[in-house]
């Protein structure tokens, strides 16, 4: 426990000091929906000071239905922001939008389908001809996928708006959703666990939670893009591993919505499923990434029909931040291991 008593002392010493002594750098995070466990190492690395101690002071702002961060990141409005997939990283490029992905927080998307219990559900191949529910992001990202290795249908499609009271009423219909949200929602609502098929099981291979930054700020402040970098890792390090009371706190104070039975079944499936720690952040560190990950899934997508060929992905990624194995020693601590 030495290194986190010392950057919790450290934090604290600091804050003792007068504000002219010790000048904070002020960032904003746009998370990509309401306060949730998904994002709890973020506000762990708020509340326990560690931003702090990395000379940050960071607001962390909140997405939602109507709030579009990658938007306001390009627009210089917010410094970091994170997408779901990486397929936002390929639109930049397609577009010529100076963006770029620093650290990949979740190395397997959470992303689901759903169906009711019962029914010889194995693989996404089985819901052919079945209505699914998805979202309009959903179209615009994993279904092409979906189409061209599963081969289910457009006649599938029906709208998917965040509300799984249709799914529950009605057997024949499948649903996308997260491992870590929906599934509890069903359960709670609708008093059945349904069948539930990880997407990143069935060889959807995106990177997902990824901090996005402006090419500008990574090259003229690389030093503010490595420290929040790193002390989000340690967040994630300290919320999976050790107390996650105060990120919690912090997260019902955002959004009164958020129980703690959701809080503590988001966690359980984080773990369980290995979204966060797993291949590359096991040994280099949360946040992993690999040069073979991105050219893996680009692949797949463009194959799909999703972007075109030809994408200089040098300029939709940097591994400059990650890989340094970050936190590892701090997981040693806190697990014992």
């Amino acid at each position: 426990m030495f290194r986190l008593v010392s950057v919790l002392l450290w934090s604290f010493c600091m804050a003792k000091l007068p504000a002219a002594a010790f000048a904070l750098d002020a960032v904003t995070l746009g998370t990509n929906w309401k306060a949730q466990a998904e994002h709890g190492g973020f506000y762990q690395a708020l509340a326990t000071g560690l931003y702090e101690a990395h000379g940050l002071e960071v607001t962390i702002r909140p997405g939602g239905p109507q709030v579009n961060h990658p938007q306001l990141l390009v627009a210089g409005r917010i410094d970091f922001c994170l997408a779901g997939s990486m397929t936002n990283a390929f639109n930049y490029v397609s577009g010529n939008v100076p963006m770029v992905t620093v650290a990949a927080i979740f190395q397997k998307t959470p992303l689901v389908l759903m169906a009711h219990p019962g029914q010889g559900i194995e693989t996404p191949a089985d819901l052919v001809h079945m209505p699914i529910l998805i979202s309009t992001a959903g179209r615009q990202t994993f279904w092409d996928w979906l189409k061209a290795t599963y081969g289910l249908e457009d006649s599938q499609l029906r709208p998917y708006t965040s509300n799984a009271a249709q799914f529950i009423a009605d057997p024949g219909v499948a649903q996308q959703g997260y491992v870590t949200a929906e599934p509890f929602v069903v359960a709670r609502e609708g008093g059945f666990m349904p069948e539930v098929l990880l997407l990143a099981d069935f060889g959807y291979d995106s990177y997902a939670s990824m901090i996005e930054t402006s090419w500008r700020l990574v090259e003229e402040n690389p030093d503010l893009v490595q420290r929040f970098v790193d002390a989000s890792i340690l967040g994630w390090v300290s919320y999976l591993y050790g107390d996650p009371t105060p990120a919690n706190t912090l997260i019902k104070a955002e959004n009164p919505e958020m129980t703690d039975a959701q809080i503590a079944y988001s966690i359980e499936q984080l773990a369980a499923h290995g979204i966060v720690d797993s291949g590359d952040a096991l040994s280099l560190g949360v946040g992993a990434m690999s040069d073979a990950r991105w050219q893996s899934f680009y692949g797949k997508m463009a194959a799909a029909g999703q972007h075109p060929g030809g994408l200089d992905l040098a300029r939709a990624y940097t591994l400059a931040f990650v890989n340094r194995e970050v936190g590892l020693a701090l997981k040693r601590e806190l697990t014992g291991g």
